[in-house]
């Protein structure tokens, strides 16, 4: 099978690689097995020197990673550029931190006993990771994984292999020990084969519901941890008391991050219908004012769609939800010329059961919808199998308490664009998945937190 590096703003392939064999992945996990048994009997220090030397790597080379991830996927330059700073802050950050949210923790359970929590590394972890974000998908795991004594098998997503590729050479250049982080180069067809081997102790994804569902049930069946983020249709409220022109500004912005291609990105704009006619021509025509092409110059605002067969989808979502009743208020015509080029669209009165209203949209499309009231408001934005993000612009503090309890999402943002942080966890409920990344939580999903109870005295463990 061959695995093909695309440039989506041209079509032209880039590079082919040759997946694995059978052979060579087996031989692949029994060294990650052996890597296992060294990494985790290292030191804290040792790991984060590593760590901090792979962060120095991310950002003394910046134009170099950030030049691939755009020929790659297609990201704005500017956006690449920042992805690989992202990716060094989250390595210093878990270097600097990972022995406080690690270490051991005393319990009093009383006279006569001393208890301890202790969180020790699992093995080894197959990450299945997605292609939109290709540094910093694979990074929020890998940083805290490594720093906790795991390592890493990475399947990175079958259009980015030489950002996966990337990324192993990163690791082994800091000084991770042989064969502490890998790239897998295989099809989605082997990932069951990888996760059902009894070496493989756990397993994360980032990726569609499809892809969530097929990690989950097999890791299921093998009684194996899972993390899994599979999308979002996040809404982005706006209400009377907003600060409008902060809102629309925002809400571009939010909408066509990475070329509309996130899972956090705003994609329903759910409007008070006091200030809809003021908000929505605005946001409009800040759509209509961007700049689509070469994803290497630097007025490009958004690049490509990462494929064809992404672009095709969404020409399909459109399409079908027009014929329902939509109606479209800017874009939704494909340019003409080579790549997956797709115009900043709005779409308006949505009905239920409709791709704009059941679906994630994943490009610069934004799905409208008016509200009478806040009630309305939370209503709607919870009418979505989803639940990874959401953000809501009110200046009432009454309102603000109610959208933090009331909207279903892993993190809400007020007045303010959601957005990852590797300070923050990061995940979702509902079908966005289940478990989180970063922040202290997320070091602690792929670690055994034993509890161990020392009884003094009577035949026990003697201390001091």
């Amino acid at each position: 099978m061959a695995i093909v590096s695309h440039n989506p703003s041209t079509g032209e392939t880039l590079r082919t690689f040759t997946a694995i064999e059978p052979d060579e992945i087996d031989d692949r996990i029994a060294r990650a097995r052996l890597a296992f048994d060294r990494h985790r009997s290292t030191s804290f220090q040792h790991r984060a020197a590593a760590l901090l030397r792979a962060a120095d790597l991310l950002e003394g080379e910046e134009d170099r990673w950030a030049r691939l991830m755009t020929m790659e996927m297609g990201k704005p330059l500017a956006a690449a550029l920042a992805e690989a700073r992202k990716c060094a802050t989250a390595c210093r950050y878990y270097a600097h931190n990972a022995e406080r949210f690690l270490g051991n923790e005393m319990v009093d359970v009383g006279p006569g006993q001393r208890a301890e929590i202790r969180y020790q590394p699992l093995g080894v972890i197959l990450a299945v990771m997605p292609w939109n974000f290709p540094f910093w998908q694979a990074m929020r795991f890998a940083a805290p994984a490594l720093m906790a004594g795991n390592v890493g098998l990475l399947k990175h997503a079958s259009n980015v292999p030489q950002c996966a590729l990337a990324l192993e050479e990163i690791f082994r250049r800091a000084g991770f020990g042989a064969d502490v982080f890998q790239t897998l180069l295989i099809g989605s067809g082997e990932v069951e084969r990888v996760l059902r081997d009894r070496r493989i102790a756990a397993a994360t994804l980032t990726g569609s519901e499809a892809a969530g569902q097929s990690i989950g049930s097999i890791a299921g069946d093998e009684i194996k941890k899972t993390v899994l983020e599979l999308g979002g249709s996040d809404p982005f409220i706006v209400m009377p008391s907003a600060d409008l022109e902060a809102a629309v500004a925002t809400a571009v912005k939010a909408r066509v991050i990475n070329n509309g291609q996130s899972c956090i990105a705003a994609k329903r704009f759910i409007v008070h219908e006091a200030v809809a006619d003021a908000f929505i021509p605005r946001f409009v025509a800040a759509l209509e004012a961007l700049t689509v092409g070469d994803p290497t110059h630097e007025e490009t605002d958004i690049g490509p769609l990462a494929s064809q067969a992404i672009r095709e989808d969404l020409v399909r979502q459109i399409e079908e939800s027009v014929r329902a009743g939509a109606r479209v208020l800017t874009g939704g015509t494909l340019p003409e010329g080579p790549g997956y080029f797709f115009p900043p669209t709005a779409v308006t009165d949505i009905p239920p059961g409709c791709p704009a209203y059941d679906e994630e949209l994943f490009g610069p499309v934004a799905a409208i919808f008016r509200v009478k009231d806040l009630d309305q408001a939370v209503s709607l934005a919870n009418d979505t199998s989803f639940g990874l993000g959401a953000a809501a612009w009110t200046s009432d503090a009454a309102e603000a308490e109610r959208f933090a309890v009331e909207l279903e999402a892993g993190q809400v943002f007020l007045n303010g664009m959601v957005a990852s942080d590797p300070r923050l966890p990061f995940g979702g409920v509902k079908r966005s998945g289940y478990g989180r990344e970063l922040g202290v939580f997320g070091i602690r999903e792929f670690v055994n937190i034993k509890t161990v109870v020392y009884a003094e005295g009577g035949g026990g463990v003697r201390t001091g």
